[in-house]
């Protein structure tokens, strides 16, 4: 458990517990939060790499955990900022559950972070997360592309070594606005996670557009 204080007053908090994966001694972090008025400083980002430090003093260099896949802004943190990657998708992963945070289901990407590698020390060392769509991945195929009016576009293509799964940048909005279509989002997202990670591929980045109020996941082959 690792803290962060107003004074003394905790305003957002780590905490993670030990586990061995495939024979490897693991951290799984199973929460990360942060007071709603202290979310623009930046301490979800420092309070995860206090985790990595302290994870790190103690010989332990791969960090795990789960997240909704429909949440930009996480997703931005996870990928862009500090590095991680995912080739598993979990369906209903806490079942059903009477949270408001809940209301799509419990489906979870699980992500690992590997602490010494390569793109985690470049991801972690640089100073934005939200970063356009750059070659190779600007002309990939969109397995979920949004439409015109916020609907998912499927498509199946997986005949390329990266491909892009498109989601609505600000899905508390859509759920308030239009919670039949935030469901097709969960549906669609699914079945392109699914047959994408089971085909191969592997979540390495995700891009925001702000400009078109979407984020894109970009997953490719060959990644480990």
């Amino acid at each position: 458990m690792i803290g962060a204080f107003d004074q003394n007053r905790l305003v957002g908090f780590v905490f993670g517990f030990p586990g061995r994966v495939n024979g490897e001694y693991i951290i799984h972090s199973d929460m990360l939060g942060v007071l709603p008025e202290y979310r623009s400083l930046n301490l979800g980002f420092k309070l995860k790499l206090a985790q990595r430090e302290r994870a790190l003093s103690m010989g332990i260099e791969t960090i795990t955990w789960t997240f909704d896949p429909l949440r930009a802004v996480n997703a931005s943190l996870n990928f862009a900022r500090l590095g991680v990657t995912a080739n598993r998708y979990e369906i209903d992963y806490y079942g059903e559950t009477s949270s408001a945070l809940h209301r799509l289901g419990t489906d979870r990407l699980w992500v690992t972070w590997s602490l010494n590698s390569e793109r985690v020390v470049q991801r972690i060392s640089e100073r934005s997360g939200d970063r356009d769509v750059v070659p190779p991945h600007a002309n990939s195929a969109a397995l979920v592309s949004i439409g015109d009016q916020q609907q998912p576009i499927t498509s199946a293509d997986l005949n390329s070594n990266s491909v892009l799964i498109e989601i609505p940048r600000k899905l508390d909005e859509l759920l308030k606005s239009h919670p039949d279509l935030a469901a097709d989002w969960r549906s669609a997202t699914r079945d392109a996670f699914t047959s994408a990670l089971q085909g191969g591929y592997v979540v390495v980045d995700f891009v925001i557009d702000k400009a078109k109020e979407k984020g894109s996941y970009v997953l490719s082959k060959g990644v480990r």
